[in-house]
C-alpha cells in the first residue's frame, strides 16, 4: 500500500494504484476515511504505526464494498473505535437494499457487502467529527457524504468525483477507469452533489479513486459541466425535485 502525505493533516493509502483511503491527523490520534478492499486491514494500521498516531476513529463515505471491504477485520483489531455512516447507508450494511418512498426508484448499482460491524454513530450533514464537517452527497449511493476539512481546505469526496483516468463527478463514464460510473445509483443527483461539493471552494480534492488535486474548483467545473452534457438538460431539469 501506498503512503502519500498531503499537507499537515492527511495521508492516503493507496491500493492497487487506484483504491483509496485516508488518515486524518488530529490532536488524539489519526480518523480513518474509509477501509478499502477487503484484505486492506494490516496496511492501514502499519501506516498509522509508522506515523505514530492510533486510529481513533472510522468514517465510512458511503458502503460500497471497495470502501468498507476490510471494516469488519479493522473492527476486530480495534474493537473500542468508534465507527460512523450515514444514517441512510447504515442500511446496507445489515443487507436491507429497500428504497425510501421519497427516492428515485432507480436500481442500486454496485457491490453492497453485508457488514457484522454495526456503526456507533450515524452520521448527518453538518455534524462535525473532530476536524471534519459532514457534507451529505448523494448520488453514487442514496447516503454518500463526503468529509470537509476546514484547517486547510480539504475535501474528501469518497466517489462523488473520481480522478482516476481524468476528473469526473461520480456517475461520468472514464473508459480507462469505468468503475465508479458503473457503480452509481442516480447520476442527476450525482451532478447535483458535485455542484454542492464544488461551492465550498475546496483547496485540495481527495477521493476514492486516483490521485489528489490542488487547487481543483476549476477542473472539477468542466466535469461538472461535461456531467449535465451527458445526462441531458431535461432529464437533469426533470430530477431537482428529488
Amino acid at each position: 500500500m501506498r503512503v502519500t502525505s498531503h499537507g499537515n493533516y492527511l495521508l492516503q493509502l493507496t491500493r492497487y494504484t487506484a483504491f483509496n483511503c485516508f488518515l486524518v491527523r488530529e490532536a488524539d490520534g489519526f480518523t480513518l476515511i474509509d477501509t478499502g478492499l477487503g484484505g486492506s486491514a494490516q496496511a492501514i494500521l502499519r501506516a498509522a504505526e509508522q506515523h505514530g498516531l492510533p486510529i481513533r476513529r472510522i468514517l465510512l463515505t458511503h458502503a460500497h464494498v471497495d470502501h468498507v471491504g476490510s471494516l469488519d477485520a479493522l473492527h476486530a483489531m480495534l474493537p473500542e473505535v468508534e465507527v460512523a455512516i450515514s444514517a441512510r447507508d447504515a442500511r446496507f450494511l445489515t443487507g436491507d437494499r429497500s428504497l425510501d418512498p421519497d427516492e428515485p426508484q432507480v436500481p442500486l448499482r454496485g457491490g453492497y457487502p453485508l457488514c457484522t460491524t454495526r456503526p456507533t454513530h450515524l452520521l448527518s450533514a453538518g455534524d462535525v467529527i473532530g476536524s471534519l464537517e459532514v457534507i451529505a452527497s448523494p448520488g453514487h449511493t442514496p447516503g454518500h457524504v463526503a468529509f470537509f476539512d476546514r484547517r486547510d481546505g480539504t475535501l474528501i469526496a469518497g466517489d462523488a468525483f473520481s480522478t482516476k483516468a481524468g476528473i469526473s463527478t461520480g456517475g461520468t463514464l472514464r473508459l480507462l477507469f469505468p468503475f465508479p460510473a458503473m457503480a452509481t445509483w442516480h447520476k442527476p443527483l450525482a451532478i447535483r452533489s458535485a455542484e454542492a461539493l464544488c461551492s465550498l471552494r475546496p483547496a485540495r480534492l481527495v477521493v476514492g479513486h486516483g490521485p489528489a488535486l490542488e487547487n481543483p474548483v476549476p477542473a472539477m467545473e468542466r466535469a461538472i459541466a461535461e456531467a449535465r452534457r451527458r445526462v441531458g438538460s431535461a432529464d437533469y431539469a426533470s430530477q431537482r425535485a428529488y
